[in-house]
Formats: structure tokens, sequence, C-alpha cells
């Protein structure tokens, strides 16, 4: 919120700032010119260097011209998740649509705000509408991303509505981390730009951490950055003649200067002071200026808050302690006076220039604010932050906002406020704050709580950090399996969700082997079973295995009489048909197995892809089970269920980047490559925004190469997989599909055929190891066939054979076609020829349109017929298979010039 000065107080001239200012009023003109453009204005320096004067410049400016919201970080409320944001943007829900215009409140006092912002958040309302607080929060947790998103929508909607926007954030250094990583992403976002004008203010000497990295990247892409200077002495002589007069002369302006040292703030606050003492400002005088100063910070201004009494001085420190937007009734009910003592103590206050306003209380400035919460002896001031705590849920506001209090509370065993914190970080978790559930779960960890609660509170500790670092929620997790009295079916939920962190964490191996551990440990029944399921899952998709074949036979035997009574055998039945897929079984039966895991045909509740009870990855095994079986339809409607799952769901981050890409992987099977190339660009770009690194990436950077390799742009996929680093150490997940091939068949194409040939023998080896013999999913055979087709004719006959009986073995039309095709290409004249011809029969009757392409120019190539060659070329221009296309034109004009 801005601060406005006492009344009494002049206005005074901003000196030294004119470049800025300029530049401020340039941008506010492009913002409300005839083509409104927005951007960001950074403005940095140390306290009291005039930031907040200069953001008050900039609102004046825009006054009248367009919409104008501002807010305030808080020293004491930089753990309160986005509450910056409701600052800034909840005065836009109360904006009545009247003739008015923007800025206008409709008279009932924002009695339609929730109408209006469902109006103008749509599908987005139940995500974002807790984070600006006109919702209560959820029952699951939110997408911090999704979150995110939803404000930059929200943003977006304001603008069309009000037209351009100017959103001021003062003493950026203090506002909550959740706003500034809003800020900076909506900073940097992508697309066209909107007519928003975001101008933030902050200190540099108390931007740390988290804080500063978000503030840097503001800055990164701000049209202006400023770091502010302290005024020189011409400036504050300037400053001094217009506070007091012209008649100030030159050495008493000189001390002026020497006493702030150019400190705007405090020239202002001492020029205040010296008229308030009706001080002549001349140079006799100018000995009385170093105790006025004093006063105005440090121990000088404590001392005189002092001096205002005992009661008035409680009754600053209980409004230093609350913060900013300074409720009245909670700072009487914590400074313990009546009503009738509390306005005279904010009399008081208000005269002495340390606080502004009625209700809701400010201080005049931070530095102020800063010096009366820091002067609060320590044991009072937990104390006060313990009573505050009491007010704040005693008024109502919830378990959320008495949070900042109860983290400062010195620990004491109290199991009461062990249960606050908990209760908090829940609704923390339910707003899309991660971090701030964080703080306040090891806050309660360190009361300590009950023995019987450690256990619970150490599991929420872990799924509270899961997405943001799986290595921290590995040791929560473990430490709760480690506690006694955790009830056995928690205990299953424990170790199913540090299996899903280390997964996350690239420890695939180690998630297997604590979910066998449990197993082993629990008694039959559905506990049990559950783990086997979990077991089976985290085995299968693990990129090395000591005994592949072992497991599938297990599998197999488990999942044989299973109907799909329950979720945990619908999964097995998942788990069962993917391995048949990877293991090169029929695929009829295969696509029958899959069939059994659903309910009429679709998902069933509890094993959906945002249900939390299995998560994302048995449907997605489902999905890509039916995809290589050539059910795309079918595939193509589980993976668009997904995303839009994930988006319902408000989760941005890598679970709609892997949806993206399983989209984008149907549209690659189904030969429609530049729709494909689309989808999967939109999975990086989403994957990008949460961080390299996590194992399902590198299914999205696989299946992009694989793409940009079928439409034939060899460089532009070999600058991918230098980009994403796409070579060995691999994942230890499974891609999708087997990423050696893929780099194999890259490889290749970049002509480092040496190379190509150890990495596809290496990756043949791996995968005949595990019993995988998919030559779809892993056509690892079909390519080292073709590249020893010369320096070694035997073995590439042996590995096109294994790769025909494969093909066969597994019944698409998809794979065997694939298959003959490289058996044609070892082959010359007649024989070459017919193999052709049943690969294009093959694939007439395959989904997969760019396979076809491949067949039908091979066929027309090799059979010299023009109308063949014509109708590939046609295909494969459909595709998007720009590379295929240029042979298949190359085959034409050959042709004709032979003719």
């Amino acid at each position: 919120m801005p601060v406005h000065p006492p009344e009494q107080m002049v206005a005074l001239p901003l000196l030294e700032r004119e470049p800025e200012l300029a530049a401020a009023a340039r941008a506010v003109d492009a913002l409300c010119g005839a083509t409104p453009s927005g951007g960001v204005l950074v403005y940095r320096g140390a306290a009291g260097l005039g930031k907040t004067a200069l953001l008050s410049e900039v609102r004046r400016l825009a006054a009248g011209r367009c919409a104008v919201w501002a807010a305030r970080g808080g020293e004491s409320l930089t753990s309160v998740p986005f509450h910056v944001v409701r600052q800034l943007l909840q005065p836009a829900l109360v904006v009545a649509e009247s003739p008015d215009g923007p800025g206008e409140h409709a008279e009932d006092g924002g009695r339609d705000a929730y109408g209006a912002a469902a109006g103008l958040l749509g599908e987005r309302y139940e995500i974002v509408g807790p984070a600006l607080g006109i919702l209560p929060p959820g029952d699951h947790p939110a997408d911090p991303q999704g979150v995110r998103d939803g404000l930059d929508a929200f943003v977006e909607r304001l603008a069309g509505v009000h037209g351009p926007l100017l959103l001021t954030v003062d003493d950026a250094q203090w506002a909550d981390l959740e706003t500034l990583a809003w800020l900076a992403s909506f900073a940097r976002r992508p697309g066209r730009a909107l007519p928003v004008l975001v101008v933030v203010g902050y200190r540099t000497e108390e931007a740390v951490g988290e804080a500063e990295e978000h503030l840097r990247t503001l800055g990164a892409a701000a049209r202006l950055l400023v770091t502010l200077r302290e005024l020189t002495p011409d400036a504050t002589a300037g400053l001094a003649r217009a506070a007091l007069g012209e008649h100030a002369d030159d050495p008493f302006c000189r001390e002026v200067w020497e006493v702030t040292g150019g400190n705007a703030y405090e020239s202002v606050e001492l020029l205040a002071k010296v008229r308030d003492s009706a001080i002549d400002p001349v140079g006799t005088n100018a000995g009385e200026l170093r105790a006025l100063g004093a006063s105005a910070r440090g121990t000088g201004l404590i001392a005189r808050l002092e001096e205002l009494g005992t009661a008035t001085t409680r009754f600053a420190w209980a409004a230093a302690i609350l913060g900013t937007d300074i409720s009245l009734d909670l700072t009487i009910s914590l400074a313990g006076m009546s009503d009738e003592e509390a306005a005279e103590c904010a009399q008081r206050l208000r005269a002495a220039r340390i606080l502004v306003g009625s209700d809701p209380l400010e201080f005049v400035h931070p530095l102020i604010a800063g010096a009366v919460y820091r002067a609060i002896p320590p044991a009072v001031r937990a104390a006060m932050h313990g009573l505050a705590a009491w007010a704040v849920s005693r008024s109502g506001r919830g378990a959320a906002a008495a949070a900042p209090h109860l983290l400062e509370v010195h620990p004491d065993g109290d199991p009461e406020l062990v249960e606050q914190l908990r209760e908090a970080a829940a609704e923390h978790l339910a707003v899309g704050a991660p971090d701030a559930a964080r703080r306040c779960l090891e806050r309660a960890l360190a009361e300590p709580p009950l023995s019987t609660v450690r256990g619970p509170l150490l599991y929420e500790l872990g799924c509270s950090t899961l997405l943001t670092s799986p290595a921290t929620t590995v040791g929560h997790l473990r430490a709760a399996l480690d506690t006694p009295h955790l009830d056995d079916a928690l205990r299953v939920d424990v170790v199913f969700r540090l299996a899903q962190a280390l997964t996350h964490n690239n420890q695939t191996g180690d998630a297997a082997h604590v979910v066998a551990t449990e197993a082993a440990r629990t008694e039959d029944g559905p506990s049990r079973m559950r783990l086997h399921a979990a077991h089976f899952l985290w085995e299968g998709v693990q990129a090395i295995e000591e005994d592949g074949p072992d497991r599938s036979r297990r599998l197999a035997r488990t999942v044989a009489p299973l109907s799909g009574r329950d979720n945990t055998e619908r999964v097995l039945l998942m788990l069962r048909a993917f391995d048949g897929t990877a293991r090169g079984e029929s695929a009829e039966e295969v696509v029958q197995i899959g069939e059994r895991a659903l309910k009429d045909g679709a998902l069933p509740p509890g094993v959906g892809w945002a249900d939390p009870g299995w998560g994302f990855e048995p449907p997605a095994l489902l999905g890509l089970s039916y995809a290589f079986a050539d059910r795309l339809d079918r595939a193509e409607s589980l993976f668009t269920e997904a995303l839009r799952a994930f988006e319902i769901s408000g989760w941005s981050g890598g679970h709609l980047a892997f949806a993206h890409a399983l989209v984008g992987y149907v549209h690659r099977r189904r030969g429609r490559l530049a729709d494909a190339e689309m989808y999967l660009r939109e999975s990086l770009r989403l994957a990008d925004r949460v961080g390299n690194g996590l194992p399902m990436n590198w299914d999205a950077v696989c299946m992009f190469i694989d793409t940009l390799l079928a439409r034939g742009h060899v460089e532009e996929a070999g600058e991918a997989a230098e980009r994403y680093a796409f070579a060995p150490p691999y994942s230890s997940t499974i891609v999708i599909p087997d990423a050696p091939s893929v780099r194999g068949r890259l490889l290749l194409a970049l002509g480092r055929k040496g190379e190509a040939v150890a990495e596809l023998e290496a990756a043949g080896q791996a995968l005949l190891a595990r019993g995988r013999h998919s030559v779809v999913m892993a056509p690892w055979a079909l390519d080292l066939a073709r590249a020893l087709a010369d320096e070694d004719p035997r073995r590439a006959a042996q590995l096109a054979s294994y790769a025909r009986d494969r093909a066969e073995r597994f019944g698409t039309h998809t794979a065997i076609g694939v298959a003959l095709c490289c058996t044609a290409s070892l082959k010359e004249g007649p024989e070459r020829v017919e193999l052709l011809a049943q690969a294009v029969a093959h694939l007439e009757a395959s989904p997969c349109a760019y396979e076809r392409a491949v067949a039908r120019v091979e066929y027309g190539i090799a059979a010299g017929f023009h109308a063949e060659l014509s109708c590939g070329l046609e295909l494969a221009e459909s595709c998007g298979a720009d590379g295929l296309a240029a042979r298949a034109r190359l085959a034409m004009e050959s042709h004709h010039a032979q003719r």
C-alpha cells in the first residue's frame, strides 16, 4: 500500500531523479498511448534514497489515464504466501463496471467481487481464487506453476476489461516469495506483449536468497533498471530551500547533507523537524542538526518513541509486530488497551510522524517500522508474536494468517501450536505455496511434536517438498519410516511417496528396492498387494534391472487371474499391458489386457491422471501400449484426457509438460509431424520452466529428436541433442521411445557411423538381456542392420531377420511393414521390389502415415513407378516429412531425366 506523509508535510521536489522520471514518463506514455505497450521498471538502492517517492510519482503520472494498483512488501509478512499479490489485485475485484470507468469502486463495497472474479478467471477460478484470497483453500495441493499461469491469465483479462494497467510494488525485497516468483515469471512470459506496466522498488542490501534471485530476473527483463544514489550537496541544498525557504544559507544546507549523507528520506525527516522546531536555517544554527537527525533513526528514534510514554510505545510495538496494512482491532487486542487509549496512542504516533492512517494503520516509512520492530526485546517480541497468532486465529482469519507469528514463537513442545502449523501448511499447499508449507512444517518439527504425530508430520513435510526438492523429500520420508507409532495405512502411503521421490531424483533402482523391502515385511492383504503393484511399477520403468525376464514372468503370473475388480488390480493390468508391449508380445493380447484395466472403456476413479493415489505413470504406460499396438484413437483419447485433467487441476509444470509430450507422440505415430513438433516444443517449454533433470523430461526430448529426424531436420535434431544433453548417461528411468535407439539413428543421420554402431549395439545388448524385443518402441535392430549393410552384410541380414520375426510376433501392420522395409533395404532387384510391395500393403492398413509414406517412396524408387513416387511424395508432404519429400522429388527428377 502506498504510504502518505502526514498532513503538515509539504510536497518536496524529486531532485537528481530527472532521468528516472523521464524514463517513467515515457513508459507511462507508451502504456497509455494509441497502441499501448507495457514492460517493467525497476528502481533499486539503499533504504531511504527515494524509491517510494519515485513510485508515487509514477502513479501520479498515470492517474486518470489507466487503472493503477499498488502494493508494498512488509518485513514481518514475507512468509505470507501471495500477500503482495492480494494487495495488488484484489482491488480489481471491487471495481464497478460503471460509466465512471476504471478506478471507481462499487457502491456495495465489493458485494459482487466473487462474481466478477469468477467471470474474469473462468475455469481457473478454483485454481487462482485461493491465492487471491477470494476463495477458501481447497482440499488438494495446487501446482505453483498452475497458479502463476492463472494469475497471468487474470491480469491479461483485467487488461482486456480495464485497458492499460499500472502495477507498482514497493519494498519488494520484503514481498513474499510466491509473489516474486509470479512477477519474475510474468515479466518473462512469451507471446504478445500486454498493456501492463510493472514498476518495482527494492532495497539492494536487504534482498537476499531467493528474493534476490527473483528480483535479478525482474531486473534482467526490465526496460529500465536504475540503482539510485545518494543526493549530492547541491541537491540536498535545493531540498532544504524548498522545505525551509530560500533564506536557508550554504553552511546550514551543507550541514544537512553532512548529517544525512545525502539520504533522501533522512533529509526530508530532518528538514521537517527543523521546521517543527522553528530553527532558523542559517549557519549559526547548524550545530543543532546532528541531535535532530539522530532522533529520526536508530536509537534516537526509539528514544523519541519512549518519550511518548509506555502505552504509546506498547501500541507502536503491537503495530510493528503486525507489519503492514495494520488492522486497528488486532493492534488494540495485541497492545491490551481500550479503544479510547488506543486512539490517543495512535494520534501521538501520527503527530510524531511514526504512523499514518487510522484503520488500517501504516508506518510512515519502512525504516521506522524496522527500527521499532528491532527495538522490541527478543523475549517480548516472541511472546507478542504468540499473542498475535492467538488474536489472528480468534478473529477468524485462519491458521495461514496466524502462521507468520507462530513461526516466531520459541519452541516449547506445544501440541496445539504443532496442529495450527500443520493446518497452516495444508492451506499453503492448497494455494500453491509449497515453500511456505515447508517452513511451517519444519517449525512444527522443531517444537517438537508428540511422538505419535512425528511420523505423519514428517510425511506431510516430505510431500510439501516433492515437486521442489525430491532429495529433501527422500530424507523426510525415510525419517518418517523410522518413527514408531506409524499407522500401517499411512506407512504404505509413505513408501509410495518415497518411491516417487526417488524416481524424480533419478534413483529408480532405489525406489524399487524400497517398495520391495516394505512389501516383504507387510502381511497379506490389500496393503501388501498395493506394494507389490508399486514394486512391479518401479522395477519395470528402471532403465537397468538385474533380471527383467524373471520380473516379467512374476508379473504375468500375478496378473493372469485378475479381472480388474479394484484399482490395485487395474494398475497391475496396466503394467502387464506395457510389459507385454516392451517384450514384443502379441499386440492383440496386449490390448485385451489393457481393456480389462478400464471401467466402461475409461480410466476408473482413483487411477485417473490427476488422482494422487497412483500417480500418472500407470495410465501413461497403458496409453503408450495402445499407441504401439496401432490403437492410436484409444491412445489419443487417453492422452488428450491427461492434458485436460492437468489443465483443470492447474498442474502447469512437469505434469502438463509430460501430457503435451504424450499428445505430441501420438501425432508423431500418426504421421502428423508438424503437429507433433508443435506439441513437443510446448512440452519442452513447459519443462524448461520447471527445470531440467526430471526423468519425464527425457521422454519429451527423445520424442522431439525422433520427430525432427522423421521430418528430415537432421541439423536441428543435432542441436536439440546438444542443448538438452541427450547422451549417456541416460535417465535411470526408461525413455520412450528407447533413447539409445533414437540417439543411434541421430548419429547415423549426422554421418557419425562408428559412434552410431557402438550406440545401437549397446542398446541391443541391454534390451535383449531384459527380454525386450519391441521393434516399434526400440528400433535399434532396424537401424543397426542398415548401418552394417556394407561392411557386415551377414550380421545385417541376421538383424533384419530378427526384427521381422519380432514384428510378426507383435502382429501390427506398422511393425511388420517397417521390418519389411528394413529387409528390403538389404536386397536388390525384384526381391527388393517384392518386399517393398508387401510393406506398402501392410502399411496401407496402418494408422501411421509417415511409415506408409517411407514405404511408398522407397517402393516407387525401387520399382521405377512414377505414380507410386508421386503418391509417396504427396503423402510425405502431408505428413510434413520434408527430407522424405525431397528424396521423392529428386527420384522423380531422375526418372524424368532417364525418360
